[in-house]
């Protein structure tokens, strides 16, 4: 095999897809920032037993493992960032308030999430800690759409559940673990014959609640199904009521519901939410309440937030213009360099054509150039 092959879904990102990658993560960043997000940058790696605390087989599967030559003990290059973050809440900020914190950089996955999917994704993500109240999802909801906007992505969706409806409805009861994993994924697979030979042993209004809930996805009406349909549980209420607040504060989006969406129902606690695109494979976005995220570091706090890999969003917007340049001679003469000088604490691009190379192809489409005139460098266009 040639030296110059890289892994599978391993890829080097060239130059115009680059620019356009940079300038996203940070109008992504300055978005955050504008809502009073603080930016913090954990490492790549970690001893393995911090990296994976709490964060269940899944994240384990998808870490890559090494060992430390200067103490001998497992390392783990991340494979998600938000652990990390609350590590850092829980034992370098420990602050007693509301602590917002934004993040960005790469992530390393031993498998790919799918087809076409790349395993460094750069990931960008928000946290907001200590505040247990609806504002918090909603905030964190807002943020992940205005990013978006900031990104010129068009006509996002988004799509709503919550993690409380399952978990309420199945809380008290003797599962063991395979079989509690195994109603998980018949729910999310929308499987009503495996889900009702599943469920067969459960309470009557439990197996009819799990049932139903397969069919309860679409636009608002879905809500007043399922308020008529599911148990009167007192987690199915409050979750079908923060339900229906969090849509009332998402008047320019389209908003639909899928209360048996239950991907990563082991991590989220409440309100979860997906945002897609026209022409995007998949979820560009996902986020909602995690508050037992904190509690394996000792401080469990509420806690909500999102996430989003910026390689993945980048194919779903579209280029931007590259800013035109100007082009300049290679001499050695103090005037010619401080007109360049001049230009480029003016923010233009300035590129010096060096010798030989005046006929290559200009990959900054220059649209003007320096020329010497009466004894000054003036810009005129070409």
């Amino acid at each position: 095999m040639s030296a110059w092959v890289l892994p599978d879904h391993i890829a080097d990102v060239l130059p115009s897809e680059a620019r356009h990658i940079e300038e996203l993560r940070r109008d992504l960043l300055d978005a955050a920032r504008c809502y009073g997000y603080e930016l913090v940058m954990p490492p790549l790696l970690e001893h393995l037993e911090s990296l994976l605390t709490g964060a269940g087989v899944a994240l384990d599967l998808q870490t890559f493992k090494l060992v430390d030559q200067l103490s001998g003990r497992m390392m783990g290059l991340r494979a998600d960032s938000t652990p990390q973050v609350a590590r850092i809440d829980a034992h370098l900020l420990n602050r007693s308030g509301v602590t917002r914190l934004c993040y960005c950089g790469p992530v390393l996955h031993t498998l790919p999430a799918g087809p076409h999917a790349t395993r460094e994704p750069l990931q960008f993500g928000a946290e907001i800690y200590g505040h247990a109240g609806l504002e918090a999802d909603i905030e964190i909801l807002t943020l992940a759409l205005d990013c978006l906007k900031a990104a010129k992505l068009e006509n996002p969706s988004v799509d709503l559940a919550d993690a409380r409806l399952v978990k309420s409805m199945l809380s008290g009861l003797s599962l063991r673990s395979e079989q509690l994993a195994a109603l998980y994924a018949a729910l999310a697979a929308k499987d009503s014959p495996e889900l009702a030979s599943l469920a067969r042993d459960l309470p009557t209004h439990i197996r009819q609640g799990l049932l139903t809930l397969v069919q309860l996805y679409g636009d608002a009406s879905v809500l007043d199904e399922a308020q008529k349909a599911l148990p009167p549980l007192p987690g199915v209420a409050e979750a079908l009521h923060n339900l229906r607040q969090i849509a009332s504060h998402l008047s320019d989006v389209q908003v639909t519901f899928d209360l048996a969406d239950l991907r990563g129902y082991a991590y989220y606690t409440g309100s979860r939410f997906a945002i897609y695109a026209p022409g995007a494979s998949g979820a560009v976005a996902r986020g909602g309440r995690y508050d037992q995220v904190g509690a394996v570091f000792g401080r469990n706090r509420p806690a909500a937030g999102f996430s989003l890999d910026i390689k993945t969003l980048v194919s779903a917007v579209a280029a931007r213009p590259l800013q035109a340049a100007i082009r300049a001679p290679w001499r050695q003469e103090p005037r010619l360099a401080a007109a360049i000088t001049t230009l480029r604490a003016q923010g233009e691009v300035v590129v010096c054509v060096l010798p030989g190379h005046e006929s290559e192809v200009d990959e900054f489409h220059c649209d003007r150039e320096l020329v010497e005139s009466a004894g000054q460098w003036l810009v005129q266009t070409i």
